[in-house]
């Protein structure tokens, strides 16, 4: 491969011998197309030579001591022309590391030290193989061509299209120009609009950018057209947009807030506030209701108005487009606030009453609701087992304030306590606690907590009630025989709120509720107690408690533990409260 006289044009050079008789080789004249496969039928281009062997002189590890004239990109050369690596003395080939063969299994240039080919066929002393095409001595790239080296590797630039087209060496001596795996060319995503140039080829024969360009060129001006018409609108909607999120960042930031302006239409709306509401929050809800106009406007106003953190969750009776300012001074204003508000050791009757006054409902129409459709208010499973029970909701109104206001109905608030009670009730876990008490069910322990809510006066009576009822419906109960004697109790059933019972009626009256004349709790709650009195009665005291009285017929409760320490107890309260 190596035999066409040199590098200079693969001549050889005046005064030199050539490896092959010493003369330049001349070929007949054949198409130009490539051709790949056989040996001598078209060669690689000599775009990428120097690449080549390199590698084929790394992968045989061996150093070259005789440089054939000047150096080729630092590739050196024995000087007889012949590849040290390839043709050994004794004409033998030698196992190569790495070496890729074509498909057909024969190695392109195996040779023996007298030329003759090693799969039994002869070369003429000194011959050549045939080119595809003559060898133009002034053409350096077809004699490159012609000396390629075999099929060894492929011609990736003998076809019409291979972009870039390959570049002459250049002289003896020179460098090569450093080579980039890039071309911002117009087949690279370059627009020929900003590449420059014409349709015309270049001076290399239009093999270059040039042919190429001209052969699309009205497409591509068609193209690159329609490609800065895309920029201009991108570009354009690019401006508009910044402009206008400009404008609503400077207004955000340094301009006034939308508002309303005066008190409000005729026209009135009711807001719920839920607990835990911001003024981001409430601010929201009052614009989605047509009240206030921005919920900046609201913020500012509420943070401008000294008790604007006071508004509290429930239900507002507001008007439509109010200014901001009056909306807070309205919600500020407690005849605005259309809310119920069930108090501990409240009965359920008189939470009916609350709800009817707040909806505009005649007198006893949420009581019925109550009583048609508790079933689907959310009550927990473990409530109403007993048939005596008067209220299936008794003790589920969990104390708080609730929204109540013209428009809503009845169940929708009943529906939000007993929701309450049911998650706090959870939470306690009263299965497992009613049974380390000795209860039969979570039912009794929230009627035990409604029994001390309703005797005890003070949070510090609480724990002690709760010890008394617990000592009082033991079995070994020996002072009242599992009696409770509440007359809590008989007033519930009674719907009354009476200290002064006479022993006659109380004691003949045997209503399941009466516990001066049944064993053991009422059926069910007397009434809703609160947080304090819940945990008191899952705490009790262990003291010994067992009667109490309040002394002054009003918050001062004393506890005894014998029946003897209650006389005196009763006698205190006889003296305080005749008159």
């Amino acid at each position: 491969m190596y035999g066409d006289g040199g590098w200079e044009g693969q001549q050889a050079q005046q005064g030199q011998q050539s490896p092959y008789g010493g003369q330049p080789q001349h070929y007949p004249e054949q198409p130009s197309q490539p051709q790949y496969g056989d040996w001598g039928d078209g060669g690689q281009s000599a775009y990428g030579q120097d690449q080549q062997y390199q590698q084929y002189g790394q992968q045989q590890g061996q150093h070259h001591e005789q440089p054939y004239g000047q150096s080729y990109d630092q590739q050196q050369y024995p000087a007889d022309g012949q590849h040290q690596h390839q043709y050994p003395a004794d004409g033998q080939q030698q196992p190569q590391q790495h070496q890729q063969y074509p498909a057909d299994g024969q190695h392109p240039q195996q040779y023996g030290a007298e030329g003759e080919r090693q799969d039994g066929g002869e070369w003429g002393t000194g011959g050549h193989p045939q080119a595809p095409y003559a060898v133009d001595p002034t053409d350096p790239y077809a004699a490159q061509a012609a000396a390629g080296y075999g099929a060894e590797q492929p011609d990736l630039y003998g076809t019409p299209d291979a972009y870039p087209p390959p570049e002459p060496p250049g002289r003896r001596g020179e460098p090569k120009p450093p080579q980039t795996d890039w071309d911002p060319g117009p087949d690279q995503g370059e627009s020929a609009f900003f590449a420059g140039g014409g349709e015309e080829g270049t001076a290399d024969g239009g093999r270059g950018r040039g042919d190429r360009r001209g052969r699309g060129g009205k497409d591509r001006k068609r193209r690159n057209g329609l490609a800065c018409l895309v920029v201009v609108v991108v570009l354009g909607g690019a401006v508009g947009g910044v402009g206008y999120f400009g404008y609503q960042f400077y207004q955000n930031r340094f301009g006034e807030a939308p508002d309303y302006a005066g008190d409000g239409t005729d026209e009135t709306v009711t807001v719920h506030v839920p607990k835990g509401a911001g003024g981001f929050e409430i601010g929201r809800l009052l614009k989605d209701a047509g009240v206030v106009k921005s919920v900046d406007a609201f913020v500012a106003a509420q943070q401008q108005n000294a008790g604007g953190k006071n508004i509290q969750a429930g239900a507002y009776l507001l008007k439509k487009r109010m200014s901001a300012q009056s909306a807070v001074a309205m919600m500020l204003d407690p005849k605005s606030q259309n809310n119920v508000m069930v108090t501990p050791g409240q009965r359920n009757i008189q939470v009916y009453k609350a709800i009817d006054a707040k909806l505009g409902l005649s007198s006893g129409t949420t009581r019925k609701v109550a009583e048609e459709k508790y079933e689907s208010l959310g009550l927990p499973s473990w409530a109403n087992d007993d048939s005596d029970i008067k209220d299936p909701l008794e003790g589920f109104l969990y104390p708080g304030t609730y929204p109540a206001a013209k428009g809503m109905k009845p169940e929708a608030v009943l529906r939000e306590m007993v929701t309450q009670a049911t998650a706090k009730y959870n939470a306690y876990d009263l299965d497992a606690k009613a049974e380390a008490l000795n209860l039969d069910n979570p039912l009794e322990l929230v009627t035990v907590a409604s029994l001390v809510q309703a005797e005890g006066k003070t949070d510090d009576d609480f724990r002690k009630m709760a010890e008394v009822v617990y000592n009082r419906l033991k079995p070994t109960n020996t002072e009242t025989n599992q009696l409770l004697q509440f007359d809590s109790t008989f007033n519930y059933l009674k719907n009354e709120s009476n200290i002064h019972i006479g022993e006659t009626e109380i004691n003949s009256n045997k209503d399941p509720y009466n516990t001066y004349t049944n064993k053991g709790l009422p059926p069910g709650p007397i009434g809703n107690p609160g947080e304090d009195a819940l945990k008191a009665a899952l705490n009790p005291t262990s003291e010994g408690w067992i009667y109490f009285v309040a002394t002054d017929g009003l918050s001062k409760t004393e506890f005894a533990k014998t029946y003897a320490e209650f006389e005196k107890l009763v006698d205190k309260f006889n003296a305080n409260t005749d008159h």
